[in-house]
């Protein structure tokens, strides 16, 4: 199973679902980012809940060293 998390590449911000309601959010912190596990769902969210601005990017967890 991949683990993925998606950044802003201008506020450093991870958006992922929330532990509590699922819903998406931005945090600070990578610890209270929730895990995304495929990329189609990576692109959904980056679909629904971003703009251009945010230039999100996503992040393969298990390709960081």
């Amino acid at each position: 199973m991949s683990r993925y998390v998606i950044q802003s590449g201008t506020t450093g911000q991870f958006l992922a679902p929330s532990f509590e309601d699922g819903q998406p959010e931005w945090v600070m912190l990578l610890k209270e980012a929730g895990i995304v596990e495929d990329l189609e769902s990576c692109a959904q969210l980056i679909e629904d809940h971003t703009e251009p601005f945010h230039r999100p990017q996503v992040v393969d967890l298990d390709e960081l060293s």
